[in-house]
Protein backbone atom coordinates (compact mmCIF):
# COMPACT_ATOMS: atom_id res chain seq x y z
CA UNK A 1 0.00 0.00 0.00
CA UNK A 2 1.48 2.94 -0.93
CA UNK A 3 0.69 6.29 1.37
CA UNK A 4 0.75 10.10 0.64
CA UNK A 5 0.54 12.59 3.20
CA UNK A 6 -2.38 15.14 2.90
CA UNK A 7 -0.51 17.56 1.67
CA UNK A 8 0.69 15.82 -1.82
CA UNK A 9 -2.19 17.32 -3.52
CA UNK A 10 -0.31 17.01 -6.69
CA UNK A 11 0.45 13.20 -6.74
CA UNK A 12 -3.03 12.37 -5.40
CA UNK A 13 -4.70 14.91 -8.37
CA UNK A 14 -2.33 12.77 -11.21
CA UNK A 15 -3.62 8.88 -9.52
CA UNK A 16 -6.90 10.25 -9.86
CA UNK A 17 -6.23 11.57 -13.62
CA UNK A 18 -4.63 8.96 -14.68
CA UNK A 19 -8.17 6.45 -13.28
CA UNK A 20 -6.77 4.92 -10.50
CA UNK A 21 -8.74 4.55 -7.39
CA UNK A 22 -7.23 6.21 -4.30
CA UNK A 23 -8.23 6.32 -0.32
CA UNK A 24 -8.44 9.32 1.16
CA UNK A 25 -10.27 10.57 4.60
CA UNK A 26 -13.81 11.97 4.39
CA UNK A 27 -15.22 13.81 7.64
CA UNK A 28 -16.58 10.55 8.76
CA UNK A 29 -14.59 7.21 6.93
CA UNK A 30 -12.81 6.76 4.50
CA UNK A 31 -13.61 6.56 1.11
CA UNK A 32 -12.64 5.20 -2.43
CA UNK A 33 -12.63 8.15 -4.87
CA UNK A 34 -12.12 7.95 -8.58
CA UNK A 35 -12.58 11.00 -11.30
CA UNK A 36 -15.50 10.94 -13.07
CA UNK A 37 -14.48 12.00 -16.13
CA UNK A 38 -12.00 9.18 -16.86
CA UNK A 39 -13.79 6.67 -19.18
CA UNK A 40 -13.96 3.35 -16.94
CA UNK A 41 -12.90 4.54 -13.45
CA UNK A 42 -16.04 3.82 -11.74
CA UNK A 43 -15.77 -0.03 -13.32
CA UNK A 44 -12.23 -0.20 -11.57
CA UNK A 45 -13.63 1.12 -8.22
CA UNK A 46 -16.97 -1.34 -7.90
CA UNK A 47 -14.32 -4.55 -9.19
CA UNK A 48 -12.37 -3.01 -6.05
CA UNK A 49 -14.69 -3.03 -3.52
CA UNK A 50 -16.62 -5.94 -4.92
CA UNK A 51 -19.95 -4.02 -5.32
CA UNK A 52 -22.47 -4.53 -7.99
CA UNK A 53 -22.97 -1.52 -10.08
CA UNK A 54 -27.13 -1.81 -9.62
CA UNK A 55 -26.33 0.65 -6.13
CA UNK A 56 -25.00 3.77 -7.19
CA UNK A 57 -21.88 5.70 -6.47
CA UNK A 58 -22.37 9.08 -4.86
CA UNK A 59 -20.83 12.01 -6.14
CA UNK A 60 -18.42 14.37 -4.36
CA UNK A 61 -18.23 18.13 -5.32
CA UNK A 62 -16.43 21.10 -3.82
CA UNK A 63 -19.41 23.53 -3.32
CA UNK A 64 -23.29 23.64 -3.55
CA UNK A 65 -22.91 25.44 -6.96
CA UNK A 66 -20.92 22.80 -8.13
CA UNK A 67 -23.61 20.23 -7.02
CA UNK A 68 -26.63 22.30 -8.64
CA UNK A 69 -24.88 21.83 -12.00
CA UNK A 70 -25.65 18.36 -11.97
CA UNK A 71 -29.08 18.95 -10.95
CA UNK A 72 -32.09 18.62 -12.62
CA UNK A 73 -33.42 22.18 -12.86
CA UNK A 74 -36.55 21.31 -11.60
CA UNK A 75 -34.69 20.15 -8.32
CA UNK A 76 -31.91 23.31 -8.35
CA UNK A 77 -34.30 25.15 -5.48
CA UNK A 78 -34.86 22.42 -2.92
CA UNK A 79 -31.44 21.57 -3.60
CA UNK A 80 -30.13 24.81 -2.65
CA UNK A 81 -32.91 25.03 0.37
CA UNK A 82 -31.08 21.90 2.11
CA UNK A 83 -27.32 22.01 0.69
CA UNK A 84 -27.37 26.35 2.50
CA UNK A 85 -27.18 24.87 5.80
CA UNK A 86 -25.83 21.46 5.79
CA UNK A 87 -22.73 21.50 2.98
CA UNK A 88 -20.09 21.53 3.51
CA UNK A 89 -20.79 18.20 6.06
CA UNK A 90 -22.02 14.69 6.40
CA UNK A 91 -25.05 14.92 4.27
CA UNK A 92 -25.91 13.16 0.50
CA UNK A 93 -28.76 14.20 -0.97
CA UNK A 94 -30.46 11.95 -4.34
CA UNK A 95 -32.03 14.22 -6.67
CA UNK A 96 -32.86 13.97 -10.35
CA UNK A 97 -29.95 14.26 -11.92
CA UNK A 98 -28.98 17.02 -15.04
CA UNK A 99 -30.16 15.21 -18.70
CA UNK A 100 -26.39 16.12 -20.12
CA UNK A 101 -24.65 14.70 -17.15
CA UNK A 102 -23.51 11.34 -18.12
CA UNK A 103 -21.46 9.79 -15.39
CA UNK A 104 -21.23 6.48 -15.55
CA UNK A 105 -22.38 5.83 -11.32
CA UNK A 106 -24.44 2.43 -11.74
CA UNK A 107 -27.94 1.88 -10.44
CA UNK A 108 -30.78 4.82 -11.59
CA UNK A 109 -29.13 6.71 -14.50
CA UNK A 110 -31.64 9.63 -13.92
CA UNK A 111 -30.48 10.54 -10.48
CA UNK A 112 -27.30 11.25 -8.71
CA UNK A 113 -26.42 11.32 -5.08
CA UNK A 114 -24.49 14.43 -4.16
CA UNK A 115 -22.39 15.51 -1.17
CA UNK A 116 -20.05 18.58 -0.33
CA UNK A 117 -17.24 17.24 2.29
CA UNK A 118 -16.05 19.24 4.95
CA UNK A 119 -12.87 17.26 5.11
CA UNK A 120 -10.85 20.05 3.66
CA UNK A 121 -7.55 17.53 1.48
CA UNK A 122 -11.12 15.97 -0.30
CA UNK A 123 -12.62 19.57 -1.05
CA UNK A 124 -9.02 20.39 -2.80
CA UNK A 125 -9.03 17.98 -4.71
CA UNK A 126 -12.47 18.03 -5.96
CA UNK A 127 -12.02 21.62 -6.96
CA UNK A 128 -8.67 20.71 -8.70
CA UNK A 129 -10.31 17.55 -10.54
CA UNK A 130 -13.68 18.08 -10.61
CA UNK A 131 -16.64 15.77 -9.17
CA UNK A 132 -15.31 12.75 -7.69
CA UNK A 133 -17.26 9.56 -7.60
CA UNK A 134 -16.31 8.32 -3.63
CA UNK A 135 -17.99 4.98 -1.83
CA UNK A 136 -17.12 4.14 1.65
CA UNK A 137 -13.50 2.66 1.47
CA UNK A 138 -14.49 -1.59 2.57
CA UNK A 139 -15.29 -4.50 0.76
CA UNK A 140 -19.15 -4.54 -0.34
CA UNK A 141 -20.96 -5.55 2.70
CA UNK A 142 -18.29 -4.87 5.76
CA UNK A 143 -17.91 -2.04 8.16
CA UNK A 144 -15.71 1.33 6.78
CA UNK A 145 -12.56 1.51 7.38
CA UNK A 146 -11.76 3.85 9.89
CA UNK A 147 -7.70 4.11 9.85
CA UNK A 148 -4.76 2.74 7.70
CA UNK A 149 -4.32 -0.89 9.64
CA UNK A 150 -7.78 -1.44 8.21
CA UNK A 151 -7.16 -0.19 4.94
CA UNK A 152 -4.29 -2.50 4.52
CA UNK A 153 -6.51 -5.34 6.05
CA UNK A 154 -9.16 -5.13 3.48
CA UNK A 155 -6.61 -4.29 0.89
CA UNK A 156 -3.81 -5.32 1.13
CA UNK A 157 -1.04 -3.44 -1.16
CA UNK A 158 -3.29 -3.05 -3.92
CA UNK A 159 -4.53 0.93 -2.98
CA UNK A 160 -2.68 4.52 -3.01
CA UNK A 161 -4.13 6.27 0.38
CA UNK A 162 -4.19 9.90 1.31
CA UNK A 163 -3.04 9.46 4.96
CA UNK A 164 -5.28 11.66 6.85
CA UNK A 165 -5.14 9.76 9.95
CA UNK A 166 -8.33 8.01 11.83
CA UNK A 167 -11.16 8.87 10.68
CA UNK A 168 -13.89 9.44 13.66
CA UNK A 169 -17.88 9.11 12.78
CA UNK A 170 -20.60 7.48 11.09
CA UNK A 171 -21.38 7.48 7.05
CA UNK A 172 -23.01 9.94 5.91
CA UNK A 173 -27.35 10.36 6.43
CA UNK A 174 -28.89 9.99 2.67
CA UNK A 175 -32.02 11.81 1.98
CA UNK A 176 -33.67 11.55 -0.98
CA UNK A 177 -35.41 14.08 -2.43
CA UNK A 178 -36.85 12.81 -5.74
CA UNK A 179 -40.66 12.41 -3.79
CA UNK A 180 -43.01 14.98 -2.51
CA UNK A 181 -41.44 14.71 1.05
CA UNK A 182 -37.97 14.14 1.38
CA UNK A 183 -36.99 10.60 2.63
CA UNK A 184 -33.93 9.02 4.70
CA UNK A 185 -32.24 6.47 3.11
CA UNK A 186 -29.65 6.12 5.47
CA UNK A 187 -29.58 7.32 8.93
CA UNK A 188 -26.19 9.62 9.63
CA UNK A 189 -24.81 12.54 11.55
CA UNK A 190 -27.93 14.72 10.12
CA UNK A 191 -31.18 13.21 11.52
CA UNK A 192 -34.95 13.28 9.90
CA UNK A 193 -35.77 16.22 12.31
CA UNK A 194 -33.21 18.70 11.14
CA UNK A 195 -33.98 17.81 7.63
CA UNK A 196 -38.11 18.23 8.39
CA UNK A 197 -37.34 21.65 10.28
CA UNK A 198 -35.82 22.43 6.64
CA UNK A 199 -39.11 21.69 5.22
CA UNK A 200 -41.67 22.10 7.62
CA UNK A 201 -43.27 24.66 5.71
CA UNK A 202 -43.92 22.78 2.39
Amino acid sequence: MTTLGVDDEDEAAAALRDGRVIALATETVYGLAVDLSVPGSTTELFALKGRPDSVALPVIVHDLEAALRLTDRSQREVLRRIGSPYWPGPLTVVVRREQSCEFQLGGDDRSIGLRVSSAQPLRALCERVGPLGVSSANRHGRPPCEDLSQLRAAFGDELLVVDGGRCHGAASTVVDLRGVRPTILREGPVTLAEIDSVFGDR
